[in-house]
């Protein structure tokens, strides 16, 4: 069972209809005890990053998360999941869970791109990850966003792209993985990557 958290960050019926579309058992929910029961986590979001911590710890998912992560089991952050697992966000000054040590960095003026990054861009992998097997280094997933992870352990990077500069578009810790682009918004290649997480033992 994958469980989909529900914080008020939308996004969540784009992801919905991809899972179902892969066959996937889902339980969407903001209740911290309906989703430390599932087998994966899975939690997307787009928005705000203080408004969406306001919601997880009013709700108690901020410690439902790092519980779920510190189990061992599969977790997989989407967009503005990819920032909140930070320790920090550039955006309003938000503290996030500090499930990977870092900060979300909004893209400098003066780069000669148009900010947010709305689109297509193609992602270059780092290192061997199984959210990436069969899918080709250089693939393009749809992006838009304002801020990007930027981790301070290099080894929790996963991927880059290149919009200005190379920023990191995907990090991984142990079980925890977070992208900054949709893959449920991805055509082919961002269903693998999903059908990949939903697979993946761990």
């Amino acid at each position: 069972m994958v469980g989909v958290v529900d914080y008020e960050a939308g996004n969540l019926k784009s992801v919905e209809t991809a899972l179902l579309a892969l066959d996937a058992r889902i339980v969407i929910s903001g209740k911290p005890e309906t989703l430390l029961q599932c087998d994966r986590l899975l939690f997307p979001g787009v928005g705000d990053g203080a408004a969406a911590m306001a919601v997880l710890r009013r709700r108690g998912l901020d410690q439902a998360i790092s519980e779920f992560v510190a189990r061992g089991r599969p977790v997989l952050g989407i967009c503005l999941g990819s920032q909140i697992v930070l320790d920090r966000s550039e955006e309003n000054g938000a503290v996030c869970l500090s499930l990977v040590a870092g900060s979300a960095r909004r893209f400098a003026a003066g780069l000669g791109q148009k900010i947010p990054h709305m689109g297509w861009n193609q992602v270059e992998p780092v290192r061997d990850h199984y959210l990436f097997s069969g899918i080709p280094t250089g693939a393009s997933f749809y992006f838009v966003h304002s801020y990007y992870p930027d981790p301070e352990d290099e080894s929790c990077r996963l991927a880059v792209t290149d919009y200005g500069i190379h920023f990191t578009s995907a990090i991984s810790r142990e079980n925890l993985a977070a992208v900054q682009f949709h893959p449920e918004k991805s055509g082919p290649y961002g269903l693998r990557m999903l059908r990949n997480f939903l697979q993946h033992r761990g």
